[in-house]
């Protein structure tokens, strides 16, 4: 396929986030010109991390490396050094019955080992089909394990389908796919931008685009509100999850967890710094907390909450607390999937007439940075086509 002379056609990118940036170096890859319009003062979006000496994401910090945007980072050599923690740290554990525990329960056990079905079905909900094949005490556990990912205090009200596959990629991989990237998401954004600028992608910060031009393919790579707005279109709407947060950074003890899975209220505590120390300040260590918000419930009750998963998992965390920050994360965290849907029911990226969408709630596979990625990456080369036929159109005429 012949490179497209930049002279001879731009792209415009509206959104500088995970997937504006994949769409940008995709489309400028190809020989095009890219124009990336980003309304704040900074790339990165949700993929973004607090400066140091703490660096703590806003959202995702870990990968998994088998769906194809790992590969499209690692071909671009955009992954830099991998972390991993000594295994004196591994202390990884469940929170049941206020307690924590070693060990799962002997249901949620079973649902991780060989002999477990290999898909769910799309039209009942999780909590349906688990409760069925495991008893309805491990469905609710099960789905609470997962809202790590989902960022949803109902998990198993959503898709069996949906459910099971991020059940099956995070519990149950048949090969190790976590992978820890020193500097986190902020380190490979930094790569992304350095390596959009390199091809050419002019970069416009601080400038918000309220109309999209009609003489060139155009990527809209923002929140579907925004997008909403952009396009006119009331029906971009998904289902996404409720959560709250706390990044704590506190003074290093032994007793502290790496992971710990909150299957009494759905959080979820991980370190970033056991695995990565340059994220924080010698002797410190540095943790991001998070808890689904029930339906109905004040965030003052789902703070309490996730504080009291911070007790078991940082023992005496308010006496030796050295920086902390506290977030609200609502139709932020990815797409979720209902019963009866899949992800190529969510919004479609290519939208007619040169538009394309991209972003985590679109219509691409995986679960929050991943659905960016790959959506970012199908709008690229969307928009490349479109631009290929326009100049093919231009050249007959």
């Amino acid at each position: 396929m012949n490179a497209i002379n930049a002279a001879n056609g731009n792209v415009t990118i509206i959104g500088g986030g995970i997937a504006g940036l994949v769409a940008a170096i995709t489309v400028a890859e190809s020989g095009a010109g890219v124009d990336l319009y980003e309304a704040h003062g900074s790339l990165g979006g949700r993929g973004r991390a607090t400066p140091a000496p703490y660096v703590a994401h806003e959202g995702a910090h870990v990968f998994y490396a088998d769906l194809p945007h790992w590969d499209w980072l690692v071909e671009r050599d955009l992954v830099g050094r991998l972390g991993r923690p000594p295994l004196r740290d591994l202390k990884l554990s469940f929170v049941r019955d206020g307690r924590l525990r070693a060990m799962p329960p002997a249901g949620l056990l079973r649902m991780m080992l060989p002999g477990r079905p290999a898909t769910a079905p799309v039209d009942l909900t999780f909590h349906e089909w688990a409760s069925d094949r495991y008893g309805e005490e491990t469905a609710r556990a099960a789905a609470r394990a997962i809202s790590v990912v989902t960022y949803d205090a109902d998990t198993g009200r959503l898709s069996a389908a949906f459910v099971w596959e991020l059940f099956r990629r995070v519990f149950a991989p048949s090969v190790p796919t976590v992978r820890w990237v020193v500097g986190g998401w902020q380190a490979v954004l930094d790569r992304m931008e350095a390596r959009a600028r390199e091809l050419g992608v002019r970069v416009h910060l601080g400038e918000r685009v309220t109309e999209l031009p009609t003489d060139r393919p155009v990527i809209v790579a923002t929140e579907l509100a925004s997008a909403q707005r952009l396009l006119g279109d009331p029906t971009l709407t998904g289902e996404s999850g409720h959560c709250v947060l706390l990044d704590l950074a506190v003074r290093s003890d032994r007793r502290d967890r790496f992971i710990a899975f909150d299957l009494d209220g759905g959080g979820f505590h991980e370190s970033y710094s056991m695995q990565d120390p340059t994220i924080a300040p010698r002797g410190e260590s540095l943790f991001q907390l998070d808890m689904p918000v029930r339906d109905g419930e004040p965030l003052a009750s789902a703070r309490t909450r996730l504080e009291a998963l911070a007790d078991l998992t940082v023992p005496g965390w308010r006496n030796r607390t050295t920086w902390s920050r506290t977030a609200t994360a609502k139709g932020r965290t990815g797409a979720l999937d209902l019963p009866g849907r899949t992800w190529r029911d969510r919004p479609p990226i290519d939208r007619g007439d040169g538009v394309f969408l991209a972003g985590d709630m679109v219509a691409a596979p995986g679960m929050r940075g991943e659905i960016a990625m790959l959506s970012g990456l199908e709008a690229g080369k969307g928009a490349v086509r479109a631009l290929r036929g326009q100049q093919g159109l231009r050249r007959a005429g």
